[in-house]
């Protein structure tokens, strides 16, 4: 697998950080753990369940150490997570995510979950219609923050 990087660009590779000093392309020629620097979500961003989510799986790509601690958690959040969502389509993705981390599959399993951003997105703004809609009182968003919705957890 070749992967290009860009000047000044991190790549995890087997819990290592590597720093690409110029625009380069790295092939791995067996099997790696790696995580690209434009797929990292910052602890900041993680303000909803399925943020939280992609958080503790990536974690465990960032930090092979903590695999073990962080599994247990991923599983107790996995459960909350699932407790936010009534959506069938959600719900039978988050059963994919569950099978992809039992197999150790943390990269697949990530990108199941930041497909269901936008189906978690389109619930809160429906909820969040919903709410004004039935005349009760919304927290206002301020510029430059997210509007929070749903259950917040824990972030690692």
């Amino acid at each position: 697998m070749k992967i290009g990087l860009k000047a000044g660009e991190r790549l995890f590779l087997n819990g290592a950080v590597i720093r690409a000093e110029r625009k380069t392309s790295i092939e791995l020629l067996n099997d790696a753990v790696f995580l690209l620097e434009a797929h990292i979500l910052q602890p900041e961003d993680a303000t909803t369940p399925l943020r939280q989510l992609y958080f503790i799986l990536q974690t465990v790509i960032m930090d092979p150490a903590s695999a073990p601690t962080v599994q247990d958690m991923f599983h107790l959040v996995l459960g909350s997570v699932r407790g936010a969502f009534s959506s069938k389509e959600v719900l039978d993705q988050l059963n994919e995510v569950e099978n992809l981390a039992r197999s150790e599959r943390w990269f697949e399993a990530m990108k199941i979950v930041r497909g269901l951003y936008p189906v978690e997105a389109n619930l809160m703004v429906a909820e969040k219609r919903n709410e004004v809609q039935a005349g009760r009182s919304v927290p206002s968003v301020s510029a430059g923050h997210k509007y929070r919705q749903g259950p917040l957890l824990a972030v690692v």
